[in-house]
């Protein structure tokens, strides 16, 4: 899990699947954070992808960080917690001006059951699970 933050992090920018009805959706991502033993993302509850990852807790994210590229399927589960909303603003605080711990629309969200594909032109996939 860490590796796998570690890459997130250094990439900044991911893409990040979630499905709406039958249909697919992606955008850019930039959050990421490791609290208590958990891969975490931030997102508003009044965006279309909290409607999305409440539905369809399955979600698939891709990173590519110039030599070799990440995906990482897990099911989003919603981590409610005041806590890993402070945690999560205090690593990213250009967010705090739109976003604020306890403010009823700051949403952190849990990757759980990841699996996470390392890949490249140039070497054998490798595959980590957390």
């Amino acid at each position: 899990m860490q590796e796998v933050y570690e890459f997130l992090k250094k990439c900044g920018t991911y893409y990040l699947a979630t499905l709406e009805g039958d249909q697919p959706r992606v955008r850019p991502f930039g959050t990421i954070d490791l609290f208590e033993g958990h891969l975490t993302i931030q997102t508003g509850k009044v965006k279309s992808v909290s409607q999305q990852m409440l539905a369809h807790p399955q979600v698939e994210l891709c990173a590519f960080d110039g030599q070799q590229w990440l995906r990482v399927a897990a099911t989003a589960v919603e981590e409610p917690s005041i806590e890993a909303q402070k945690h999560m603003l205090e690593a990213y605080p250009s967010l705090q001006a739109m976003y604020q711990p306890g403010d009823g629309n700051t949403q952190i969200f849990a990757l759980e059951h990841g699996t996470a594909t390392f890949s490249s032109f140039t070497a054998p996939s490798r595959t980590v699970t957390f």
